[in-house]
C-alpha cells in the first residue's frame, strides 16, 4: 500500500510527465451571458428533491467534532485538530496515515440496486454522487488519481460507474459532485499553496479530470465545489461549464460553485433556514444530520425529525427551491437505518402530498408564519451554534436571545466585561452597558471596568441577535486585571432568591412558519403543518363561490365558508381513522390560483 508522500510523488511524476494534454485547449463556444440565459432543464426545474451521497476514504474513521463536518478529516489532520489527531492515534496508531484509510474503505456491503431502491422510495428524482472530495480519492478509475481511486485501492470497483447504472435503472437522473479543489495534489495544494498559483494544476489535472469523469458517465447534472479561493477564470469554468452542456446537451444542469464572478447555476444555500428566491433555481443542501459524511461522535439530536424534515422541504419549495438532501454511508457500504427511516418517511409523506411539490411553482405569497418562543435556563452563555439553532421551535438563522439574572462576583474587585458574537451582542450589569457589539463594526477590546462587591448579587441582562449562517455568543469577564474567562456558572443565578447557582433565564424568539403555498396548473395548495382543531383558516382572498377544496389522500369536498379576511375549511368531521398520513396535510383549491388575482403586497 502507498502512503500518502508516495502517492504524492506518483502523481506529481504522472501529472508531469504526462505535458501539455488536449483539455488545456480553450474552449471557444458561448460566452458567460449565452451560457446564463441557456434554459433550465425541465425536468430538473419539475423534480423538487435529490439525494446526495458523500461516501469515500473519510468515511473510515467517520469522524469529527460532534457539529462539524466527518468528509473534513483530512483537513483537520493539517491544521492541527487535536481532536482528529488524537483519534486517530488512540485508534490506528501513532504511524498511521490519512491514506491508510483508503484501503479500509472497502465497500464490501455495497449495494447499488439497493440504493437507488431507496431514493425512489423516498420519492427523490435525482442522485448526486460524490465523484471526489477535497482529499482527490476518485471513486471510479481516473486515470489522473493513480492509486489513489476506488478501483485501484479500497473496494476495487467502478463505485461511479456502479451506481450510475443502477440510478437510471430505477428511472432517476444522475448526477455528480466534483471537487475543484484537491488539498495534497503536488501541482498546487489547495488551501497551502498561493491561489493563484492554481494554473498547473487546472490545466493539467482538474479540466482534464473533470472531462474523463463527465465523458465516462455522462452526469445530467454537475455540482462543483472548492471553489472560493479562486475566480472563475483562473478555474476556467466557462471552458468547462460551456464543453459539458455541448457534451451532455439540453438536459444539462450546472450548480453556482464555479468561482469568483462565474454567477451561474442554480443557487445551493447550505444548512440555512430555507431561502426566498426565484430569479433562478436553488436548492437547500443539508443532511439528515449536521454533517455530510458520516460522522460516528454526531448526536441523536443532530438529526432532523420527521415533521422537521418535511416542513423543511415543503417551505423550500413553497418559497420557489427545492433540497438536495444528503445521506452519509459507512465505509462497509451501508446507509445507516436511521437515515434510511428518513428518506421513507419522506416518501411516504410524499406519496400521498407529491402533487403539491413535484411540477409546482411559488405563489405570490409562500406561507404563514407566526413568532415562536423558547425558555430555559442556560448555565453560561457560550454558544457556537453550528448549521443548527438554540433548539426546537427556534430557526436556525434570524433568532434573537434574551438572558436575564443575577451575577454574584466571588470577591470585591474592578471588573471587565467582554463579547463576542455573530451576529450582536449587549449586556448591561448593574444597570450599566458593560458590552455594546451590536452593529456591524470592529469588535472593542472590552467593555467598561466597574467596581462589584464580593457576595453581593447584581442584575444581569444579556441581549444577542443572529441573522445568517453561523451563531455564536460568548460573555467572558476579569477580576483586577486578571485572566479572561467566560463567567462560570457558580456566579449566575437566574433568581434573585436562587440559594444554588443555576446560570441565567433564557428566553428566544424567532418566526417560524406554520403554513406553505404552493402552485401548479392553475390550482392553489396549503400545506399546514400542523392539523387544525375544526378549521384550517387561510388568510387569502375569498375564492369564487364554485370552488372545490379537497383534502390530498382523501376522497370527497371539504365544507368551507369565507368570513372576516379569512377562507375557513371545515375539517372537524374528518375522524382521525381518515387523517392522510402525518407531519403535514395539504388542501388543493382547484382553479384558485387561476381564478384569484395575484396580490402584489408583501409576503410578511
Amino acid at each position: 500500500m502507498k502512503s500518502l508522500a508516495s502517492w504524492t510523488v506518483t502523481l506529481a511524476a504522472v501529472s508531469l510527465f504526462a505535458g501539455p494534454l488536449p483539455a488545456q485547449e480553450t474552449w471557444d463556444g458561448a460566452s458567460w451571458e449565452e451560457l446564463r440565459d441557456r434554459p433550465y432543464p425541465e425536468w430538473f426545474t419539475e423534480a423538487k428533491l435529490g439525494i446526495f451521497i458523500h461516501w469515500g476514504a473519510y468515511s473510515v474513521p467517520a469522524y469529527s467534532g460532534p457539529e462539524d463536518y466527518a468528509e473534513w478529516f483530512y483537513r483537520g489532520l493539517q491544521v492541527g485538530d487535536s481532536l482528529r489527531i488524537r483519534f486517530m492515534r488512540d485508534h490506528y496508531g501513532d504511524d498511521f496515515k490519512y491514506a491508510d484509510f483508503a484501503p479500509l474503505f472497502r465497500a464490501e456491503l455495497f449495494d447499488p440496486d439497493e440504493w437507488a431502491d431507496l431514493f425512489r422510495q423516498a420519492g427523490a428524482r435525482y442522485v448526486v454522487l460524490v465523484s471526489k472530495h477535497h482529499d482527490g480519492y476518485a471513486l471510479w478509475p481516473s486515470a489522473y488519481s493513480p492509486g489513489w481511486n476506488s478501483a485501484e485501492v479500497g473496494p476495487r470497483r467502478d463505485l461511479v460507474g456502479d451506481l450510475t447504472d443502477a440510478v437510471r435503472e430505477a428511472g432517476l437522473r444522475m448526477g455528480l459532485y466534483y471537487s475543484l479543489g484537491e488539498w495534497t495534489n503536488p501541482l498546487h495544494r489547495w488551501y497551502t499553496d498561493p491561489p493563484e498559483s492554481i494554473g498547473p494544476y487546472v490545466d493539467q489535472h482538474m479540466v482534464p479530470q473533470f472531462k474523463e469523469v463527465v465523458e465516462a458517465y455522462q452526469p445530467d447534472l454537475i455540482f462543483s465545489d472548492g471553489e472560493w479561493l479562486n475566480s472563475a477564470e483562473q478555474l476556467r469554468s466557462r471552458d468547462m461549464i460551456g464543453w459539458y452542456f455541448d457534451t451532455i446537451g439540453p438536459d444539462a444542469v450546472v450548480n453556482d460553485r464555479w468561482g469568483g464572478g462565474s454567477d451561474i447555476g442554480f443557487r445551493t444555500p447550505e444548512y440555512s433556514s430555507g431561502i426566498e428566491l426565484t430569479d433562478r433555481p436553488w436548492t437547500e443542501v443539508r443532511g439528515i444530520g449536521r454533517s455530510f459524511g458520516f460522522n460516528r461522535n454526531e448526536k441523536l439530536d443532530a438529526y432532523m425529525t420527521p415533521e422537521q424534515l418535511v416542513h423543511f422541504f415543503a417551505a423550500a419549495v413553497a418559497g420557489g427551491g427545492g433540497m438536495i438532501l444528503n445521506v452519509g454511508p459507512k465505509a462497509d457500504g451501508q446507509i445507516p437505518l436511521l437515515q434510511q427511516e428518513r428518506l421513507r418517511q419522506l416518501g411516504e409523506w410524499l406519496e400521498v402530498n407529491g402533487d403539491a411539490i413535484y411540477g409546482s411553482d411559488p405563489w405570490w405569497k409562500t406561507g404563514e408564519h407566526r413568532e415562536v418562543t423558547l425558555e430555559r435556563v442556560d448555565p453560561v452563555i457560550d454558544f457556537y451554534w453550528n448549521r443548527n439553532g438554540p433548539g426546537h421551535p427556534i430557526r436556525e438563522d434570524d433568532f434573537t436571545a434574551e438572558w436575564w439574572g443575577y451575577l454574584e462576583p466571588p470577591q470585591t474587585g474592578d471588573y471587565t466585561f467582554s463579547a463576542t458574537a455573530d451576529d450582536g451582542v449587549r449586556a448591561w450589569v448593574d444597570g450599566r452597558l458593560v458590552v455594546d457589539e451590536w452593529n456591524d463594526e470592529e469588535p472593542s477590546a472590552a467593555g467598561p471596568t466597574i467596581r462589584l462587591v464580593g457576595g453581593l448579587r447584581v442584575p444581569v441582562r444579556v441581549e444577542y441577535r443572529e441573522e445568517k449562517v453561523m451563531a455564536s455568543v460568548r460573555l467572558e469577564w476579569s477580576a483586577d486585571g486578571g485572566e479572561t474567562e467566560v463567567i462560570p456558572t457558580a456566579h449566575l443565578y437566574s433568581a434573585s432568591d436562587g440559594r444554588e447557582a443555576d446560570g441565567l433565564a433564557a428566553t428566544y424568539k424567532s418566526m417560524r412558519q406554520y403554513l406553505a403555498y404552493t402552485q401548479k396548473d392553475g390550482d392553489l395548495y396549503a400545506i399546514t403543518f400542523e392539523w387544525p382543531d375544526g378549521n384550517l383558516e387561510l388568510p387569502i382572498p375569498e375564492p369564487p363561490a364554485e370552488t372545490r377544496i379537497t383534502l390530498l389522500g382523501r376522497d370527497g369536498e371539504l365544507p368551507w365558508r369565507y368570513r372576516a379576511g379569512s377562507l375557513q375549511i371545515d375539517l372537524a368531521d374528518i375522524p382521525a381513522s381518515e387523517v392522510p398520513g402525518q407531519w403535514a396535510w395539504t388542501v388543493r383549491l382547484e382553479g384558485y390560483a387561476a381564478a384569484v388575482p395575484v396580490d402584489s403586497g408583501d409576503d410578511e
